[in-house]
């Protein structure tokens, strides 16, 4: 059976207008419940602050939660609202979310991505219920969080070019076949999130709007599509494999890992990145927060990740890794200058 998940209810409004009175579980990080904690009166039974999106860590969560709890609350970024969707789904209760930044298209997935055997699996949940958005509240979200959602449409790039690469080696599977239509629509989707870049990081709520629209567009063809492919490529995976690399023991913002990917992605790719890395940092990307040596490092054992985690093909199945073209990939993407070295 296929199943066509739907988007959540979203409702846009200020948070300090829900009434809730049914017993609550929140999932929530410090800062985001600094900002959006004073404006929430929740009838909490029990509060969370997930630190890992383990797969192990989000079933003891949904093991521990209490009988008497009847709605689960995600307020925050991805880590929270996943393991809010995760915990719900587990104890088949609705879910409430309230992103403080439109950091992630996972609030309207239907879909949670959790780490194990070092890399990321998707477990299928459903939707959340509901998604509350207060503008005022993401406006003023940190520049290098508020809109960096972004990335997820700017990964259709380089996730389109993997998926013709795929098909062009008869790589893809049946249920991922390359679809021109689907393409084409994709394409559309990263065309208008060139145009609205420097808008949302300026923080214009208009803009906002706009990044809201094209994530739930895209979100929804994958959704029809039953598969990630026309937005999910190399670029995510080298996220993947970095993020372990580099987390030390802390989240790393999402953006972080996946903004240098899409370079990197495009640079395989024979793209010309000036363009695609001046969009990202107008949006409020931050492109400097990865050593050059993780970079490189990771790079050398790409080809040998997406092979032992069976990921889609993509160009990374054929990448060279010789010293000498992982030089100039860093070079060529600009990342070897203003990457950090640790």
């Amino acid at each position: 059976m296929k199943t066509i998940w739907p988007l959540p209810q979203i409702e846009i409004r200020e948070i300090s207008s829900i009434t809730e009175n049914r017993p609550t579980a929140l999932l929530t990080g410090g800062p985001s419940w600094q900002v959006a904690g004073p404006f929430l009166n929740l009838p909490l039974v029990i509060q969370a602050e997930p630190h890992t999106a383990d797969h192990e860590f989000f079933k003891l969560l949904a093991d521990g939660l209490p009988k008497q709890v009847e709605v689960i609350y995600g307020v925050g970024g991805g880590l929270a609202c996943d393991a809010a969707k995760f915990v719900g789904w587990a104890n088949k209760l609705p879910v409430v979310l309230i992103p403080t930044a439109l950091s992630v298209d996972g609030f309207f997935t239907a879909l949670v991505a959790v780490r194990e055997e070092g890399t990321v699996r998707y477990v299928t949940t459903g939707p959340a219920e509901k998604v509350i958005l207060d503008w005022e509240i993401i406006r003023n979200a940190p520049p290098h969080l508020r809109g960096t959602g972004i990335c997820e449409l700017l990964s259709i790039v380089t996730g389109l070019l993997d998926w013709r690469y795929a098909a062009e080696r008869n790589q893809n599977t049946p249920e991922t076949r390359f679809q021109p239509w689907a393409a084409g629509l994709a394409a559309g989707i990263a065309q208008q999130a060139f145009k609205i870049a420097a808008g949302v990081g300026q923080g214009r709520v208009d803009a906002l709007t706009n990044l809201l629209d094209l994530m739930c567009l895209e979100v929804q063809l994958t959704n029809q599509l039953g598969h990630n492919r026309p937005q999910e490529g190399s670029e995510q995976y080298f996220a993947y494999a970095i993020e372990r690399r580099v987390s030390r023991g802390h989240g790393v913002p999402y953006a972080d890992l996946v903004g240098p990917g899409i370079l990197i992605a495009a640079a395989l790719h024979g793209q010309d990145v000036a363009p695609i890395r001046d969009t990202i940092q107008s949006a409020g990307i931050r492109l400097g927060q990865l050593a050059p040596d993780d970079i490189a490092e990771t790079l050398y054992r790409l080809p040998e990740y997406v092979r032992l985690h069976k990921l889609p093909y993509s160009i990374l199945n054929d990448l060279d890794t010789s010293p000498t073209q992982i030089a100039d990939l860093l070079a060529r993407t600009g990342l070897e200058a203003i990457g950090r070295r640790m």
